[in-house]
């Protein structure tokens, strides 16, 4: 099948109102796909789903080690953080132990999605910076591997040495070459794989445990730290930090704009990617949901599972008007 398949469903009462299309697929430590949902084939932007592929040269360069960065550092370089004190504070405190600031981040400003931290900006008539970036995690990353090697200034162009490797990096964990890269939100190329591709990436990140080569050894770091510090990935209220919660740090879950989610899990050394086709990151939370469900790693009547999946749609006096659910046959 090339065409991607229903996945998620809106209904209100009796009728389908919307449906969410798209890909996914399981790979296991092989490389090998599991089981697969629409074209595995398909060619998508990872965007930020992958930023732990592209902490992997941040490790293994020595930089990590070189400047003493903790689990929780190598968690926030992993994040799309919402800019919430915790995470703007650790990132100008990492800069300035690098003598950095966050002038010398290319991530540009962002608004922060953190109701507490956008209050009081307004409060104090004060403007985002770019350490409220959702991304001023990983360029903080970016930054301490560049002063490691020396780098120029300008590391987000593609033909700078840092993002040599990052490419080097999803090229050879998704055992598949890039067709291409386009730039992304924070400014930094994000190169193109497909969901397959992607899946068999983070199935390296899955088994990386039971292997001795620097690259997997900086790949279960990077896991473990995710795991240890969902906060640090996304932030209260969000689904990557309220659904490792659920799962007591057994797996990794990272999201990315546009309908990409991931997921790494260690026990079973399985790869999860999938790809919404309309990007919508409520078919992409709930899809996922579904799937770590039928893994088992994820139960169904938590909470955080039925915030996305078989969730309740309410109307603003509190009416129960309809659900959101898997589409019928995924994930059978």
């Amino acid at each position: 099948m090339t065409q991607p398949i229903p996945m998620v469903e809106l209904w209100r009462g009796e009728r389908l109102e919307s449906q969410h299309l798209g890909h996914a697929v399981i790979c296991d430590e092989t490389g090998q796909i599991v089981q697969a949902w629409g074209d595995p084939e398909a060619i998508i932007y990872p965007r930020s789903s992958y930023k732990m592929v592209q902490a992997l040269p941040l490790i293994e360069s020595g930089a990590a080690d070189a400047f003493s960065l903790s689990e929780k550092q190598l968690a926030l370089a992993c994040s799309s953080h919402q800019g919430a004190y915790i995470h703007t504070n650790a990132v100008r405190d990492w800069l300035h132990d690098l003598d950095l600031s966050v002038d010398d981040l290319r991530c540009g400003p962002q608004k922060p999605s953190d109701k507490e931290a956008y209050h009081d900006m307004i409060c104090a008539g004060e403007t985002p910076c770019q350490s409220h970036n959702n991304c001023s995690g990983k360029h903080t990353g970016f930054l301490t591997l560049n002063k490691h090697i020396g780098g120029g200034t300008e590391y987000i162009e593609v033909d700078h040495p840092l993002q040599k490797a990052m490419r080097d990096a999803i090229e050879d964990t998704s055992q598949t070459d890039s067709p291409g890269y386009g730039i992304d939100g924070c400014s930094a190329p994000n190169f193109a794989t497909t969901v397959f591709g992607l899946a068999r990436s983070m199935a390296f990140f899955a088994s990386a445990s039971g292997r001795s080569d620097a690259r997997s050894k900086a790949a279960d770091r990077l896991t473990n730290a995710m795991r240890a510090y969902p906060e640090m990935v996304a932030g209260e209220t969000r689904a990557c930090t309220e659904l490792m919660r659920a799962m007591d740090g057994k797996v990794a879950i990272k999201t990315g704009a546009d309908g990409v989610f991931v997921a790494i899990v260690p026990e079973q050394k399985l790869g999860v990617a999938l790809k919404i086709s309309d990007g919508a990151s409520r078919g992409s939370e709930c899809a996922i949901a579904a799937l770590l469900i039928k893994l088992g790693v994820l139960d169904a009547n938590h909470p955080a599972a039925l915030k996305r999946h078989n969730a309740r749609v309410t109307n603003w006096r509190g009416v129960d008007c309809g659900v959101i659910q898997s589409a019928a046959g995924f994930p059978a």
